[in-house]
């Protein structure tokens, strides 16, 4: 049984191919600063995405999109500000996202996208 940080490594490479397979541009993993981490930054268009990812084993506490709460929300808004800064991106459109992915015992994974998930 994989740790919970092999789990989640498991579900940001299943979600950064499933985003890439959507036609998503991933631009960044797993990019960190003092305030906290980001798990993906893609482009869509011309939007830069920032991509929350929860990974679980079972639905017993929720569905992994279920769990972003607002403080959670407003650390990954903080996140985005640092990372266009950093980055010197300017986008007309910023979007933040959740994807969840399930990884089930036999069988693919199950991946949920969540678009525009919170503004």
């Amino acid at each position: 049984m994989p740790t919970p940080s092999e789990l989640g490594s498991r579900g940001e490479s299943i979600a950064a191919t499933y985003l890439t397979d959507a036609g998503l541009r991933v631009l960044d993993r797993n990019w960190r600063c003092r305030d906290g981490e980001l798990d993906i930054v893609a482009r869509d268009g011309a939007a830069i995405v920032f991509c929350e990812v929860k990974t679980r084993r079972a639905t017993g506490f929720g569905h992994p999109v279920e769990a972003v709460p607002a403080a959670k929300q407003r650390r990954l808004r903080t996140l985005a500000r640092r990372w266009l800064a950093a980055h010197d991106e300017h986008a007309p459109d910023l979007r933040f996202d959740v994807v969840g992915v399930l990884v089930r015992p036999a069988g693919p994974a199950l991946v949920t996208h969540l678009r525009g998930a919170f503004s």
